[in-house]
C-alpha cells in the first residue's frame, strides 16, 4: 500500500512537471528534428545544385571549344541566374565575358565582368575579372577607373599581372617614370619560365630610362 501511494505520488508530480513543462519539451524535440533535416536538406540542396552547375559549365566549356560565342553567352547567363552561389557562376562569367570581348560586345563584357567582380564566390575570379576589365578600361580611355582596379586588395600571384598592366595605365598617361617602376614590379614578381616575362622586357625597353 505505501509503496501505491509513492506511486501514485510520483504520477502526480510527473503529471504536474508534464504540464508545466510538456509543450515547451514537445517545441524542443521538434524543434531539434527540423535543424537536423533542415541541415540534411541544405546539403542536399547544395550539393544538387553543384552536381547541375558542373554539367552546364561541361557545356559551355564544349561551347568555347566550338567557338560558340552565343551559346557560351546563354549557357553561362543560366549558370549566373540559376547556380549563383556556386564557384561556377564567376568562371562562366569570365567566359562569357571573353566571348562578349571577342565578339566586340564591350557592353555586355564590362557587366559580367563587373558581376564576377561584385558576386564570384572564389578570390581568383575576381582577380582575372579586374585584370581583363581595368584592360576593357584602358581600350575606352578611362585611365583612372583602371588604375583604381588595379589598387584593390587581390592575391599575391597575381603580383606580377596586376603591376604589368599598371604600367600600361601609366605609359598610356605618359607618366614614363611610374610606368617603368611598374613593369619593372611585373618582372621581378613574375616565374622565370613565364613567356610573359619577354614581353614585359619589351615594355621596359620601350620606356627606355625615364627621367
Amino acid at each position: 500500500m505505501a509503496y501505491d501511494l509513492e506511486e501514485q505520488e510520483q504520477l502526480a508530480s510527473i503529471k504536474s512537471w508534464w504540464e508545466q513543462y510538456g509543450r515547451l519539451l514537445i517545441v524542443a524535440l521538434v524543434g531539434g528534428a527540423l535543424v537536423f533535416g533542415g541541415i540534411r536538406g541544405w546539403y542536399y540542396y547544395r550539393n544538387t545544385q553543384a552536381a547541375s552547375a558542373v554539367a552546364l559549365f561541361a557545356q559551355l566549356q564544349g561551347a568555347e571549344r566550338a567557338s560558340d560565342h552565343k551559346r557560351v553567352r546563354d549557357i553561362a547567363t543560366q549558370i549566373v541566374d540559376r547556380y549563383g552561389s556556386t564557384p561556377y557562376a564567376g568562371q562562366a562569367a569570365l567566359a562569357a565575358a571573353k566571348s562578349a570581348f571577342d565578339t566586340g560586345d564591350l557592353t555586355d563584357a564590362k557587366t559580367r565582368l563587373q558581376w564576377t567582380i561584385d558576386n564570384a564566390k572564389d578570390d581568383e575570379s575576381r582577380d582575372v575579372a579586374r585584370l581583363r576589365l581595368a584592360r576593357v578600361l584602358i581600350d575606352e580611355k578611362k585611365p583612372d577607373e583602371a588604375l583604381k582596379l588595379l589598387e584593390a586588395k587581390h592575391g599575391e600571384s597575381f603580383d606580377g599581372l596586376y603591376a604589368g598592366v599598371k604600367g600600361d595605365v601609366l605609359y598610356a598617361q605618359g607618366k614614363r617614370q611610374e610606368a617603368r617602376a611598374a613593369y619593372q614590379v611585373a618582372l621581378d614578381k613574375s616565374d622565370a619560365a613565364s613567356p610573359l616575362r619577354q614581353i614585359i622586357q619589351l615594355k621596359l625597353d620601350a620606356v627606355g630610362d625615364a627621367k
